[in-house]
């Protein structure tokens, strides 16, 4: 059952960072417009994004990994997308006052709005493979595997976030459901771990 979780884990993470993405441009487009500049800007800032969040993750894999602390992840990353619904239109209108060229200002806004619940989104998969590998002898089976969900997620994320979740709601809507799936997932996964490290009464 833990083995299923992570796998499920890393496949919403996937999913959970290119729905964010593809929203981050059309929640950008009011102030700064829909060019190739802003979408730019965007991919760069969740590029570098996740590369930090790999490094992250992979270091924090190292001290005492578990599922609860792969849980925790979701949870923090879920809560640092909140901003976005609460203060996106007063950091949009305050960076646009402030800043002309749309390709800085949308730099900048994306930065402010979506890098730090993509950092802790990145940390996942190497998290997640630290906790598969058991055997050095399996790592590459488990990382290939794993990486095969993460990217399943992100295209099925990315397929239909912008074939059907926006043309049914609205975007705080999706970025709520998101984040309500996220909270659920890292309680499920903490709710798993207590229970299979908790000590056998029986013993």
């Amino acid at each position: 059952m833990q083995r299923f979780l992570i796998f499920l884990i890393a496949g919403w993470s996937g999913f959970f960072v290119m729905a964010i993405e593809l929203l981050s441009g059309r929640i950008l487009a009011p102030d700064f417009g829909n060019s190739i500049y802003v979408w730019g800007g965007v991919i760069t800032v969740f590029m570098l994004a996740l590369s930090v969040g790999y490094l992250l993750g992979g270091r924090w894999s190292l001290r005492d990994p578990s599922l609860r602390r792969l849980a925790l992840l979701l949870v923090i990353s879920a809560a640092a997308t909140i901003p976005v619904i609460l203060l996106g239109d007063a950091v949009l209108a305050a960076v646009f006052d402030r800043i002309d060229d749309p390709r800085y200002g949308s730099l900048l806004a994306a930065t402010l709005l979506f890098f730090a619940p993509t950092v802790i989104a990145g940390m996942v998969s190497p998290y997640a493979v630290r906790l598969l590998v058991r055997d050095s002898r399996t790592s590459g089976h488990f990382a290939g595997l794993l990486y095969f969900f993460s990217t399943f997620g992100s295209a099925a994320g990315t397929i239909l976030t912008s074939f059907y979740l926006v043309l049914y709601f609205e975007i705080n809507q999706i970025l709520t459901g998101l984040i309500g799936v996220s909270l659920a997932l890292g309680l499920l996964a903490t709710v798993i771990g207590h229970r299979e490290n908790a000590p056998d009464p029986s013993s």
